[in-house]
């Protein structure tokens, strides 16, 4: 096995393999987007990153995320209109701070620095950084002293989101004062183009964050509106029949946003010679196999393999109860089915996944890949005698922009806007040990409360919604006789990058009704809960 990479995700694992040098890989992705004279973001390790360059492109022009450590010569390469420099989470005093070339500043290109970006551009032109005395995080109001073409018709005292404890003390010669917020919050050179702010115009908390942003991309970056997804589809089909050819291609199909439409868009160009494999391990969703093959079987008329291994999984899984054994037993077996089926499709030379922008920032981190959170992420590679190119056609695009890319397609509304659903499907909504009944229980009862969010019209004013089966039971009275079955969790989260989240404020009303509904239609539930706990500290996910 391939040690200490990301696996593919299949069926929403995390992408993996971005990196992987194994000689039996090929890592050849479709370099369908590359663009110059865009914007540019260093990445400081800050959680906001990912938001900025989302933020840009809504704006319609390009934007790339690269390490704060990319060679000046490369960037310079790219001929960017400006580059932003992220936050982070680190000191610029620290011994192994991080830092950027100097001479980045003396090119005439456009700098704004945020939040560390900040920091760092005082630190390396001769200003001063020092400790806080206390931070400052969340809200607080900003005092203009001196307008800059950044802070241009942003009005005096209006909110913005602080996360620092260290903070700018003297500016750096050439510098002016720009606002206040009890520390330095805006400074800039005008004449190098150099703007910094200490806190996070990107975040929604920030009330004119946007027309800063738009301020330094159009008015001091002078960029123009390149970043268009009309033609992405004819572009991206036509590289796909020229490197493919006439080969065969394999796909793992979860019926998640990202791998359907990989597939989607991959058999637009070449039709019948990608395959895709289903594989249901008896964990998903009530009905998912029979969804999947009507909606990409008989809508799309793929080609798709359906592998039922619902028996496989839940005997590997039995007696099981510890979270991240339940995980790795689910990740391993899975890679073990798609390597046995894969292998029965001869002549396929490429492995496609749908692999995402933000899979490739978090491959190419500050720190290098991310860190583990959950062993699901992480659970090996598939085996080195498995030879494929791999092929990512949807590699430049963030999560909004690959919804609309399916859109496009004709993928139904409601499909590419479907929830996050874990790798390991209910195997880790099911606490404690897993069998058949437990699966059918949750299933049923998950399915109630989805359908009465649709109903209500709230399955898409809410990030992530789902339920929980507890290995626990208690005391119940149904008609005239005592029960005593499980009880179940209704979990619904609110969150814009699923890093931070709370809990829905779902209507009471509603909520009745749905706790009614699993109770009086579910064989196996006499009591629901629901979870009103956010994040941190608490996880979306339950396992």
């Amino acid at each position: 096995m391939i040690k200490n990479k990301k696996s593919l995700e299949f069926y929403g694992m995390k992408k993996a393999l971005l990196n992987t040098k194994s000689s039996s890989f090929i890592n050849h992705h479709l370099s369908i987007i590359i663009m110059n004279n865009g914007i540019i973001i260093l990445d400081f390790g800050s959680q906001y990153n990912q938001l900025i360059g989302r933020r840009i492109r809504e704006m319609g022009v390009y934007s790339e995320i690269l390490p704060f450590n990319t060679p000046l010569a490369t960037l310079l390469e790219k001929q960017p209109k400006g580059i932003i420099l992220s936050g982070g989470p680190s000191s610029v005093n620290a011994e192994n701070a991080h830092l950027v070339e100097k001479e980045l500043y003396e090119q005439g290109i456009p700098v704004l620095g945020i939040c560390y970006g900040m920091q760092l551009t005082a630190h390396l032109l001769g200003g001063k950084v020092h400790k806080g005395v206390k931070g400052e995080y969340g809200k607080a109001h900003l005092e203009i002293v001196k307008e800059s073409s950044l802070l241009k018709g942003v009005s005096n005292n209006s909110v913005v989101w602080m996360s620092h404890f260290d903070e700018v003390g003297q500016l750096p010669a050439g510098f002016e004062l720009n606002a206040t917020s009890g520390v330095i919050a805006s400074m800039s050179d005008e004449d190098k183009k150099i703007y910094c702010v200490q806190f996070h115009p990107e975040v929604s908390h920030t009330e004119e964050g946007g027309k800063m942003l738009e301020n330094f991309v159009f008015g001091i970056c002078n960029a123009e509106k390149n970043w268009k997804l009309t033609n992405y589809i004819e572009k991206t089909v036509e590289e796909i029949r020229e490197k493919v050819g006439d080969q065969k291609v394999i796909l793992g199909l979860s019926g998640g946003v990202d791998s359907s439409v990989a597939a989607v868009l991959i058999h637009k160009a070449i039709g019948d010679q990608l395959t895709c494999i289903f594989v249901d391990t008896g964990l998903l969703r009530k009905d998912e196999d029979k969804k999947v093959m009507d909606n990409y079987g008989e809508h799309f008329h793929m080609n798709i393999k359906l592998v039922d291994a619902k028996e496989r999984f839940l005997s590997k899984l039995a007696g099981v109860d510890d979270p991240e054994a339940k995980r790795k037993i689910i990740g391993n077996e899975f890679i073990h089915v798609f390597d046995e089926e894969s292998h029965k499709i001869e002549g396929a030379k490429f492995l496609a996944q749908g692999t995402i922008y933000p899979d490739v920032i978090e491959s190419q981190s500050v720190n290098g890949p991310s860190a583990v959170i959950k062993s699901h992420h992480n659970v090996g590679g598939l085996p080195e005698d498995m030879e494929f190119e791999l092929l990512e056609p949807l590699r430049e695009l963030f999560k909004d922009e690959v919804r609309k890319v399916g859109e496009e397609l004709g993928i139904p509304h409601h499909l590419v806007h479907r929830h996050p659903f874990p790798g390991p499907g209910l195997g880790i909504r099911v606490l404690g040990a897993v069998d058949a009944e437990k699966v059918r229980i949750l299933q049923e009862a998950d399915d109630i409360f989805i359908e009465e969010l649709y109903k209500n019209d709230l399955y898409e004013k809410v990030s992530q919604a789902f339920v929980v089966l507890l290995p626990v039971k208690s005391v119940g009275v149904m008609g005239d006789e005592r029960t005593y079955e499980y009880t179940a969790v209704v979990r619904s989260a609110n969150t814009i990058d699923f890093m931070t989240a709370t809990w829905s404020r779902l209507p009471y009303e509603f909520l009745d009704t749905v706790s009614s509904r699993i109770i009086n239609e579910v064989r196996g539930i006499n009591r629901v809960a629901y979870d009103i706990s956010s994040k941190p500290p608490a996880t979306i996910e339950w396992e």
